[in-house]
């Protein structure tokens, strides 16, 4: 693969990928567990540095106690720590999700914005947890850059960058903004069920022919 590809030709090689990578998932949301934007907000915060898999474990409890921005924003900090231990950092998420809350039922009558301004602006929100948010629920086409979707976009030579903002940027100069949130998805997915970060299993990549394979070792 031409490493000197302009930004049209990366465009196309993605539009390639994306179109044989997107049978294989077809689900273009969260793999949280949620029902209202209140409650992916939540969620999405709590997700930082853990598994979503981690986080659906105990939203049930915490959601089934304190289900809207009121209600939680009233919960007493010590419950909450015990309700969200396991998701790491529970003492920094606990207040978050708390403040956040307050903020909501005080500044937007229990609404969640949907803005990127506004909810950047809550505490323990940056803009993947807004970008996550505004997709799923506001129809706000967003490219979300979580780990995944940073190692597959840098392996497959979209990005050269480690830095959200600029990977953003990259991906948003080479796609149609009506495909970054199916993008970000598809990517994201396919981070976590083939192009792992340790041992990528490229030999079942269907997408491989596409990929130059950035920072993967060659086989000897």
């Amino acid at each position: 693969m031409d490493s000197g590809e302009n930004t049209k030709q990366k465009g196309k090689r993605l539009e390639k990928i994306i179109t044989v990578l997107q049978p294989l998932y077809p689900r273009l949301k969260p793999m949280l567990h949620y029902k209202t934007p209140f409650q992916l907000l939540v969620a999405t915060v709590l997700a930082a540095q853990c598994t979503d898999a981690m986080v659906n474990t105990v939203t049930p409890a915490l959601f089934s106690r304190y289900p809207d921005p009121k209600a939680l924003s009233e919960a007493p900090l010590d419950d909450l720590e015990t309700i969200i231990h396991s998701t790491g950092f529970y003492r920094a998420k606990s207040r978050n999700i708390k403040t956040l809350s307050a903020i909501l039922t005080a500044d937007y009558s229990g609404e969640v914005p949907r803005t990127m301004d506004e909810l950047t602006r809550l505490p323990g929100v940056g803009r993947k947890t807004a970008g996550v948010v505004l997709s799923a629920f506001f129809d706000v086409p967003a490219i979300i850059v979580d780990t995944h979707f940073m190692r597959v976009t840098r392996r497959m030579g979209f990005t050269d960058s480690d830095n959200p903002a600029h990977i953003e940027k990259d991906i948003a100069a080479a796609a149609p903004e009506s495909q970054w949130t199916a993008i970000s998805h598809i990517l994201n997915q396919h981070g976590r069920a083939v192009c792992h970060a340790r041992k990528p299993e490229c030999g079942v990549c269907t997408a491989e022919y596409l990929c130059p394979k950035n920072g993967v070792p060659e086989k000897p």
